[in-house]
């Protein structure tokens, strides 16, 4: 347990430090990313890397309670502070948020910022374990639209050209939570087209978390697979802070529970996108968005402590 109550400290994720003693590079990058630009309805996800860091705290006062790991002992992790963007730009600050996680050491985990961020990390991450990444994706909306009201990119876009730049496999991923209204050419472009495979959130309600995990773990194999996950996958009753919220999706236990079983997937990088604190004067987004992180943490903590 902290010595220090969970209220005060440094204001970075987990009190994490922005760098390791002697230059060690950390097995873990954790890095902020303020982008908000590919918005279509609510803005603000640009305050979620601050919100998310404050609801951190919470989290630092013990081991996970099933697991009995703590990343921040079993891993070396840094919090880099925020990337830069170009305010008010599209293009150039995707390639700049590209070229940052391009140089970041270790794995890389970012806190959103919109959901077109994806698309820059998967380029990145593209150029340091190949193409065809497997992707894990939690959410209400399929985001493979192409375009975003008439402007090429957004943040319904993102797996659209990750696609058509042969950055992921979509045959070979999963995307978890879908509940939004969505034009039948849009899902039969998804699942017919691409080849995602589509766990909707009734069907989680209906058939249950272990379906939910046996359908990932088929899908995405022993492949180099990354964890993108926004934040109105959650049922806006307990994540109101997000730009496009969808009633009926999945509970934060169910989440949880999903997310805790994948332990054994090949990962290599996460986001945790699209929280937007102004619409939830409680922190229970934030709270919610941390502790999902916290438990991926915990994933690699397990995996490390394994070998």
């Amino acid at each position: 347990m902290t010595e220090r109550p969970t209220f005060s400290g440094p204001r970075t994720f987990l009190q994490l430090p922005a760098s390791l003693a002697d230059g060690v590079p950390p097995d873990i990058s954790i890095v902020g990313i303020p982008f908000d630009l590919g918005t279509t309805n609510r803005p603000g996800a640009r305050f979620g890397p601050a919100a998310i860091r404050d609801a951190s705290l919470m989290l630092v006062d013990g081991d996970h309670p099933e697991t009995g790991l703590d990343p921040c002992r079993l891993l070396k992790m840094a919090d880099h502070g925020d990337l830069e963007i170009v305010n008010g730009y599209m293009e150039p600050s995707l390639q700049r948020i590209e070229e940052q996680i391009r140089a970041l050491p270790g794995h890389p985990v970012s806190m959103g910022g919109d959901h077109t961020i994806t698309l820059p990390i998967l380029r990145a991450l593209a150029d340091r374990h190949g193409k065809a990444i497997r992707l894990v994706h939690f959410d209400a909306h399929v985001d493979t639209w192409k375009d975003s009201f008439g402007a090429p990119i957004g943040h319904g876009t993102p797996f659209h050209h990750a696609c058509m730049e042969g950055l992921i496999d979509p045959t070979h991923s999963v995307q978890i939570g879908i509940r939004s209204p969505t034009g039948t050419d849009v899902m039969r472009y998804t699942t017919d087209t691409l080849g995602f495979t589509v766990i909707t959130a009734e069907q989680v309600h209906l058939d249950g978390i272990l379906m939910a995990v046996q359908t990932i773990l088929q899908t995405v194999g022993d492949a180099n697979t990354y964890l993108t996950f926004d934040i109105d996958a959650i049922d806006p009753a307990q994540a109101p802070g997000t730009g496009t919220p969808e009633i009926g999706g999945l509970f934060s236990w169910q989440a949880l529970a999903i997310l805790k079983r994948l332990e054994n997937i090949n990962w290599i990088g996460m986001d945790m996108v699209e929280v937007a604190p102004a619409y939830d004067h409680a922190q229970i987004t934030s709270l919610a968005a941390a502790t999902f992180m916290w438990t991926y943490l915990c994933l690699l903590a397990g995996t490390k402590r394994g070998r």
